[in-house]
């Protein structure tokens, strides 16, 4: 934080951002354990209106961003809601399909035992008929 950069450049470190401190009169402090950032500034620089001006503008380009993170963020998390209860939809309607299947399953599949069983016992008079009639 402590390179000297002018306020329209700012390097990759800030994310095209100008830096805390872009001149001589202003620089940043470090605080224990906060968010917060001090500066401290030399009387002896006159440009302090135009120091404060550009943090000024700093703060609203982050704002800014920090509105679109947010609107984004509850896009994603309505987005996602309705993904959720889409799929919740979709597996009751799997479910419930399956049990109607295999309903179906139990119920056709009595009968198909029961064609073939009249189908052996067909084939089995064929046969017999077919022994007796070569005789």
């Amino acid at each position: 934080m402590a390179s000297t950069t002018n306020r329209t450049g700012g390097d990759s470190f800030y994310g095209g951002a100008a830096p805390y401190r872009s001149r001589e009169g202003l620089s940043t402090r470090p605080v224990a354990s906060s968010g917060e950032i001090q500066l401290r500034i030399d009387p002896m620089h006159a440009e302090l209106d135009d120091e404060i001006t550009g943090l000024l503008s700093q703060v609203k380009q982050l704002r800014n961003v920090a509105q679109e993170i947010g609107s984004e963020a509850k896009f994603q998390k309505d987005f996602l809601d309705q993904l959720q209860m889409t799929m919740i939809k979709a597996q009751a309607a799997v479910k419930n399909n399956i049990r109607k299947l295999n309903k179906s399953i139990i119920k056709h599949g009595s009968n198909h035992i029961v064609h073939v069983v009249l189908f052996a016992l067909f084939c089995f008079f064929v046969v017999y008929m077919w022994s007796k009639l070569a005789r």
